[in-house]
């Protein structure tokens, strides 16, 4: 399900846009860095293409992440590296296995590229099942998806069970889109190992989702493959403009970070003492609760009529759950205080 923009959720909830709580995209409360504001309003060249082969950007990013440029590829978000990695794996017919519940894009673009999705449900811990993984692969899987910090659960995937599922010799994509509120990061696999992709994107940490800028970690024989492929113009200038003075901004944007991490557990103890919810540990900017007594759609929609907006699920593995980004302290009060009146 897309996210709504503030001034959608402001009309339907009728109070002005900067009264909005917005707590159901996983977004940064904080906003970009500064410099991307300064340097996007004074760039003359918005009437040049931007370059096709991201040369900056590549270099900066592996700075950041220390591998080498060629092992870099930017996107239109990491959904768009998604899309690009099944275009180039897949025949139709073959199969990706998605361990749900998790991030909705590996079903939908599995399809969209004519693979067949083999559904391995995780545990009660919302764990990868390694061995019903395993027990799944045959000759015709080409493509395993693991996000970790899991979206929605928030949990990491523990590297012993990732090592074990890259044995398998399948390609396994990491998607570690939350990867900077958990400090936990596989990245340095991909050196090792020719079947490992990691995932990251700036629309979380960085302040960015609005400018769409993602990016994969691969194998260097890998991302040149997918260079060929993708659209020449796919990272906007504004776009690669924003990453890159976020990545000269770093230690900013690791303070606003912090911050969210910092706020988290604070969020996770005030969810902990409303009687009808059981919130889940996270090492994401997000917290999934459980809803107690069915109701978990009338708190999402009495949330909303106080212009506080959060995330509601109603699938079967998250029946009468509910998912609450990490906001400011501010955000918090105003979040537990409406929960406290919803008895």
């Amino acid at each position: 399900m897309p996210i709504v923009p503030v001034e959608v959720l402001a009309a339907s909830a009728g109070v002005p846009p900067e009264r909005v709580i917005k707590l159901d995209g996983n977004e940064n409360p904080y906003g970009c860095s500064p410099r991307v504001q300064r340097a996007l309003a004074g760039y003359p060249y918005f009437h040049v293409y931007p370059d096709p082969d991201q040369r900056e950007l590549r270099k900066a990013i592996a700075g950041y992440v220390n591998v080498a440029p060629e092992c870099i590829t930017p996107g239109a978000g990491s959904d768009e590296i998604i899309d690009l990695i099944l275009r180039l794996f897949l025949d139709t017919g073959d199969k990706v296995i998605n361990c749900v519940p998790t991030f909705g894009m590996y079903n939908f673009n599995t399809g969209v590229c004519g693979g067949k999705v083999v559904v391995v449900p995780r545990n009660e811990d919302y764990e990868v099942d390694v061995p019903a993984v395993k027990a799944a692969i045959d000759r015709r899987t080409k493509v395993l998806f693991v996000a970790s910090p899991n979206n929605p659960s928030g949990n990491i995937t523990r590297p012993d069970d990732l090592r074990e599922l890259v044995e398998t010799g399948i390609l396994v994509v990491v998607d570690e889109a939350y990867a900077e509120f958990s400090g936990v990061s596989v990245v340095p696999w991909v050196a090792r190992y020719e079947n490992v992709i990691v995932l990251r994107t700036f629309s979380k940490w960085a302040g960015l989702a609005g400018l769409r800028v993602g990016y994969g970690v691969l194998p260097a024989g890998i991302a040149a493959h997918i260079m060929k492929i993708k659209p020449p113009y796919n990272v906007n200038t504004a776009a690669q403009i924003a990453a890159l003075e976020s990545l000269a901004d770093i230690e900013y944007l690791r303070g606003r970070v912090q911050a969210i991490v910092d706020e988290r557990p604070r969020l996770y103890r005030l969810l902990r003492s409303i009687a009808f919810l059981e919130p889940l540990p996270s090492d994401a900017n997000f917290i999934l609760c459980r809803v107690l007594g069915g109701r978990a759609k009338q708190v999402c929609d009495a949330l909303a009529k106080q212009g506080i907006f959060i995330r509601y699920f109603d699938t079967p593995l998250l029946r009468d759950f509910i998912r609450i980004s990490v906001g400011k302290p501010e955000h918090t009060d105003a979040l537990t205080e409406a929960l406290k009146k919803l008895g």
